[in-house]
């Protein structure tokens, strides 16, 4: 069939604008109005006028992904979901299935698309990474999905409104084709949304007492990731997957996991002090969790980045009365102000001190200094890292240069 597209962007460079690409508010909706179908990139919010104007007018407004999953064999899909975990646990499902002897991709919002056509279609399961966006351009779900932690996030995208994320982000479960959800059985926000968690629920929970000698292999710091890693273990059980529940066969599978960037990823040690890059974790939720990877040692915790509204009162909750030394450093950002605001109205206890930094470099390095001789100095922002930096890559390059810096001070 015949098509004749239409590129319509919101901010087009002055060489797509050559190449006949509209901008959005200079044509580009009113030459959607006659389009067919119109295929969205999974950033333009669903809850935007222009896309609502689209919608009134009887225009199908889909995402690449929904569109793949219509055609795709869903009984070899696992679609993985979550506020946070969800790459770690795409990634280690789809290396213990490689472990174990199936072909596998890892795929969707963690690199590349499954449509992709240099992809290709050799895999006997499709691990495919979903993000809030996506979702809503879901209309069919596997039989088998996973949601590995739930907490206010994107808040700008979903009309400011915790509630339209988490139906937004739950949606994926209730689809059609949908059957088993395999949830965080400790998070209090999913087990109090059951209800959207679609026919049949499984929980998991990080002390599910078991043979997990395999875990360890996987190399991965913290109790959450526990958690993230039976998630993945029952997501080969409900497949069916020879080997998923012998832990001697997922010992040998879970050799050589590579390390995500930006996830609990130690980047060096200087004078017995560790840095660890956690430089993705962009919410309070993992923040929390990335700190209690470290038990009984001092944290100078470097937090800071883009403001995208959501309540940081949590935050400040969970450092309250913590047992060990904590030096919070809340680097001058935009979400520094209703940070420092959150920490100041909780009484944190004299074992938590609050400092202001400049930057990240100057945070790492403050905190260096501070947690010598045997603490951790982690970058685990709370926040995205686009207000001052790219993106949690450059902060990370950031974290990782005062490293060295401290290492230069520290001499031979």
């Amino acid at each position: 069939m015949d098509t004749e597209p239409i590129q319509v962007d919101d901010r087009p460079t002055d060489d797509a604008l050559a190449e006949g690409v509209l901008p959005t508010d200079g044509g580009g909706i009113e030459a959607l109005l006659g389009c067919e179908v119109v295929v969205k990139t999974p950033g333009i919010s669903r809850y935007r006028p222009d896309v609502g104007r689209l919608h009134a007018a009887g225009i199908p407004v889909v995402g690449g992904l929904g569109l793949w999953l219509e055609e795709a064999d869903l009984a070899r899909v696992v679609c993985i979901t979550g506020t946070k975990g969800k790459s770690t646990t795409t990634a280690i499902t789809a290396h213990l299935l490689a472990g174990l002897g199936v072909r596998a991709l890892a795929g969707g919002n963690l690199g590349t698309p499954p449509y992709d056509p240099a992809v290709g279609d050799a895999f006997d399961v499709w691990v495919i990474e979903v993000s809030s966006y996506q979702a809503t351009d879901v209309a069919s779900s596997p039989p088998i999905t996973a949601v590995t932690s739930l907490h206010p996030d994107h808040l700008p995208w979903h009309q400011h409104r915790p509630e339209t994320y988490f139906t937004d982000k739950l949606s994926l479960c209730r689809q059609a084709g949908a059957d088993l959800t395999i949830a965080n059985g400790d998070s209090d926000l999913l087990r109090a949304r059951q209800h959207q968690l679609g026919p049949r629920v499984r929980w998991v929970h990080a002390t599910a007492s078991s043979e997990v000698r395999w875990i360890d292999r996987l190399g991965l710091l913290g109790l959450h990731n526990r958690r993230n890693a039976l998630i993945a273990q029952a997501c080969l059980d409900a497949l069916t997957v020879p080997g998923a529940l012998d832990d001697d066969a997922l010992t040998g599978a879970a050799e050589g996991l590579p390390q995500l960037e930006g996830r609990l990823r130690p980047a060096g040690s200087v004078d017995g002090v560790l840095f660890v890059d956690d430089s993705l974790s962009t919410n309070v939720l993992p923040t929390l969790a990335a700190m209690d990877a470290f038990p009984g040692r001092r944290i100078a915790l470097v937090l800071g980045g883009a403001d995208r509204g959501i309540d940081y009162g949590p935050l400040a909750d969970g450092l309250a009365g913590r047992r060990w030394p904590t030096l919070v450093l809340v680097t001058a950002s935009e979400s520094a102000p209703p940070m420092v605001e959150a920490l100041g109205s909780r009484s944190l206890g004299p074992q938590v001190e609050v400092r202001a930094a400049d930057d990240v470099a100057a945070a790492a390095e403050a905190g260096w200094s501070w947690a010598r001789p045997d603490g951790v100095v982690l970058l685990s922002p709370a926040a995205p890292s686009f207000d001052r930096y790219r993106d949690y890559k450059a902060k990370a390059v950031a974290f990782v240069a005062a490293v060295e810096t401290c290492r230069q001070r520290a001499g031979p």
